[in-house]
């Protein structure tokens, strides 16, 4: 790596594909290496998680001390960020790139603290597993069963200057595990077990592969792109199959499928619209082909071009493609020796790309004549039109000694229709002009000669002449309105296609990308004019997208002169202007209706701000006043001279101070709590918690809030709960004082296992979860009420209507049990009354501290 100088530091990252494999160990030996060519190296963070080799490897290095964070009366080791940038190294050692810091810290994430290593210039080694990608998160869960919490976004990884993909075989990391190298002996057994189980470790050891094969396969495409590169490089199987969107499309896809699956290559959908308007007439719903695609892993590209051949090449080395797959060609035997077709041409212009032709049930099914499609059509009709006319002749030379002068009109009369349907008006006039000549100089008398004695002849060449032109312009006409109605088709298409985007949701960016790859730009920008001229940039997609209208080859100004489409790339006809004109609008509209979404969420803030506010107001008012009036009453009278009281009721007075002060303290702390619930302040540490301690200590808070203490009954069934003890006990505080209030008479605690059905996985697996209930025996809650009575502010009074408390002790309840990754529900009492039960995970599932990297 550089040495570290004022530009930024480089990042290099070493990938595994589960605990144990050997990150930490090969980012030592490379330190190592760097050490002994001179590099100024310091240890900021490394854990052995008491492995002799990596200790061992560990020793010699300078190692910078590290900083004792205390949190919950646990004090924590964590890299001492100010004094790694003090220290100034070459470069730094800072492990497991996933950590979480503690509280209080400048930030929360470790992969932060080596960002801001990096802008002061220090090269940076670290290490990370799998599973603690974003992308792969829930895949890895699916995996093993365990959700990793601490997760790193993939673009911090992918921005790094070099990954280094520490692999190890799943039997030898087993048998490692085995050996006790990667955990102590009580925890190898139930290791094996469960998740570094061999399938577990095969699957993310594959994931560790491709994910590492798709990051250098995006720095191939850049490197492609930035040198211009055209030539297909078969580093990477990739098959593009094209589709036309007519019936044999999904015989195609699934053919090309399985192509790919062979090959373990990459599967890419194009759909080409022709700008000449050639669509198929019998297409299938684009977007069945489009989930059909999806099912496949692959999604659908639409690109315009005019020559499909060139345009499908253009897009299939632009991709790298290795395959091409392409469906056999329906047209009929004799009009491809006219015009070779599609497939042909691919085939012969395709260099290195394979290309398959896969038959269809399609093939079979011919289209009608259609002769207006061939290479005849332009070129040759000019000469078709002195050609067929001297070929009729030379037929009736040989057959006039039996033919009269009407049935030799009749077949130059067939003639001429022929050239008029194939070359147009001028062609059919020609034509018809040439074989009334013919058929006057050598069929009519006086042969020979261009003498005409017969009115008859004349009227024959004369009606040959107009019916000729007139069958020739209706086919031009019908062919014009053919091309008219096939462009605004696919034009119609285009517009489909780029309104289904904004519709299925798809932002601003994600609709100039599509944009960017149907017309093959290089970059697309939405541009903003204000009312005075300035222009600001919206959005923007592609590595040469326009900063400046100079830079812009087409602008597509939007109704109304607000936003405006620039394109860098291929200059575009006024029928792409068009469609782009409709699309900036769209574009313009999905960014005014973000801009208003976001006026409309901070309006919405206001009001329930100013909801809560008076809300606040409303619910405090009575009962901040009542306390503060008793208080203020007994210590008024205490202080009062012309009475004296006695010992007994000196006591009551200042009981009832206390009780006042109590009820005040317990107020403020529920409107703190909620506050800090609001602001997602709080933070659980979860760990195996006793039970019987906790219910303990909420009951005693209980007892502790006034001489009328309620009686709380315990039943402990299950004694461990994987849990956060300081927040469980403020939330069940709250729960049994609740019940006492509104229940009256005796609470009952009690707390078991049960086993419970995840109905939202996949599986729908079972888990055992350790369930709290706190029970009373009051009037109860009626069951359009149990779900409202979580809600802030709401009060729900006894049997008497009475009602204390401004209703946040069952919402802060929620939001405690919410925080511990636990469930709160209000339930019905067998004969009378309410049970609060609390849902929480048994056992610890493994966290970052617990499972060593």
């Amino acid at each position: 790596m550089a040495a570290a100088s004022d530009a930024r530091g480089r990042l290099e990252v070493f990938l595994g594909c589960a605990p144990g494999v050997g990150k930490t160990y090969e980012m030592l030996a490379s330190a190592r290496v760097l050490v002994d060519e001179g590099a100024d190296v310091v240890v900021a963070v490394v854990e052995s998680h008491g492995r002799v080799a990596t200790a061992a490897l560990i020793e010699g290095f300078e190692t910078v001390a590290r900083r004792p964070v205390e949190y919950r009366g646990t004090v924590l080791e964590e890299m001492d960020l100010d004094a790694v940038l003090a220290r100034k190294p070459q470069v730094a050692l800072v492990d497991e790139l996933a950590h979480t810091n503690a509280p209080g810290l400048r930030n929360t994430k470790r992969w932060q603290d080596i960002e801001v290593l990096r802008d002061a210039g220090i090269d940076v080694l670290s290490t990370i597993n799998i599973q603690h990608l974003e992308s792969l998160n829930d895949v890895v869960a699916q995996i093993t069963g365990v959700v990793q919490r601490e997760t790193v976004p993939d673009d911090v990884v992918r921005a790094a200057d070099q990954i280094e993909l520490v692999d190890i075989a799943p039997e030898a990391l087993r048998q490692r595990l085995s050996a006790g190298k990667v955990y102590p002996g009580g925890r190898i057994d139930g290791a094996l077990a469960n998740y570094f189980r061999q399938g577990n470790l095969t699957a993310l050891r594959e994931l560790a592969l491709l994910w590492l094969a798709d990051q250098v396969d995006d720095n191939l495409a850049d490197y492609r792109a930035a040198h211009a590169i055209t030539e297909t490089w078969e580093a990477r199987e990739r098959v593009v199959v094209a589709i036309t969107g007519g019936p044999e499309s999904a015989t195609l896809l699934r053919r090309a499928s399985r192509i790919a699956s062979r090959s373990s290559a990459e599967l890419v959908v194009v759909h080409i619209v022709a700008g000449d308007g050639l669509a198929d007439r019998t297409r299938f719903d684009i977007d069945t082909l489009r989930d059909l695609a999806a099912g496949f892993g692959a999604k659908i590209h639409t690109v315009v071009g005019d020559d499909i051949p060139t345009t499908l090449l253009e897009f299939a080395r632009g991709v790298n493609a290795t395959q091409l797959v392409l469906g056999t060609s329906r047209r009929p035997r004799w009009q491809r020796i006219l015009d070779e077709g599609v497939g042909a041409t691919v085939v012969r212009e395709s260099g290195r790309i394979d290309v398959h032709m896969v038959t269809h049930d399609e093939t079979r099914k011919r289209n009608r004549l259609d002769i207006r499609d061939t290479r005849f059509q332009r070129p040759l009709s000019w000469a078709a039109a002195v050609v067929v006319p001297f070929i009729v002749t030379a037929v009736l030379t040989y057959l006039d000694r039996w033919l009269g002068l009407s049935s030799e009109s009749a077949l130059f009369f067939v003639a001429v229709l022929a050239v008029s349907m194939l070359g147009g008006v001028g062609p059919a006039a020609l034509s018809a002009v040439v074989s009334g000549l013919l058929l006057n100089y050598f069929f009519t008398d006086p042969r020979f000669t261009f003498t005409i004695n017969d009115t008859d002849n004349l009227i024959t060449i004369l009606v040959m002449l107009i019916i000729a032109t007139a069958i020739a312009a209706l086919v031009d006409s019908a062919t014009v309105r053919r091309v008219q109605a096939q462009r605004a088709g696919r034009d119609a298409e285009l517009l489909a296609l780029f309104s289904s985007a904004v519709l299925g949701g798809a932002d601003v960016p994600a609709l100039l990308d599509r944009v960017r790859e149907t017309y093959d730009q290089d970059g697309v920008a939405l541009i903003r004019r204000s009312e005075r001229g300035a222009i600001s940039i919206e959005s923007e997609v592609g590595i040469g997208a326009p900063r400046t209208e100079t830079d812009a080859v087409t602008v597509c100004p939007a109704p109304g002169g607000e936003f405006e489409l620039w394109l860098a790339g291929p200059e575009l006809g006024g029928r792409d202007r068009r469609v782009l004109t409709a699309v900036a609008t769209q574009a313009a509209g999905a960014v005014q209706r973000h801009q208003l979404e976001s006026e409309a969420a901070a309006a919405e803030a206001l009001a329930q701000t100013d909801e809560l506010r008076r809300a606040l107001l409303s619910a405090v008012s009575h009962d901040l006043r009542t306390p503060l009036a008793a208080a203020k009453a007994s210590v008024s009278s205490l202080r009062s001279t012309d009475v004296t009281f006695s010992e007994s009721d000196t006591a009551e007075l200042l009981a009832t101070i206390e009780e006042s002060v109590d009820q005040l303290a317990a107020l403020v702390g529920n409107l703190l709590d909620s506050s800090r619930l609001a602001a997602g302040a709080v933070r659980p540490k979860l760990q195996r918690t006793y039970l019987a301690e906790v219910v303990h200590r909420a009951t005693a808070a209980v007892h502790r809030s006034g001489p009328t203490a309620p009686t709380t009954a315990v039943e402990l069934e299950q004694a461990w709960a994987y849990t956060d003890g300081g927040l469980l006990e403020r939330a069940l505080a709250n729960l049994i004082d609740n019940a006492y209030r509104h229940g009256g008479g005796e609470v009952t605690v009690d707390a078991r296992s049960e086993t419970v059905t995840d109905l939202e996985s996949d599986s729908g697996a079972d888990d055992i979860r350790c369930v709290i209930r706190v029970i009373d025996h009051g009037s109860g809650i009626p069951p359009d009420e149990r779900g409202r009575v979580f809600t802030a502010f709401h009060q729900f009074g006894d049997q008497n209507g009475a009602s204390t408390g401004v209703g946040l002790g069952l919402s802060v309840a929620r939001g405690f049990v919410a925080a511990i990754g636990g469930t709160l529900e209000a339930t019905e009492t067998s004969g009378g009354g309410t049970t609060m039960v609390i849902s929480l995970p048994m056992a610890a599932e493994p966290t970052d501290r617990d499972v060593p990297s």
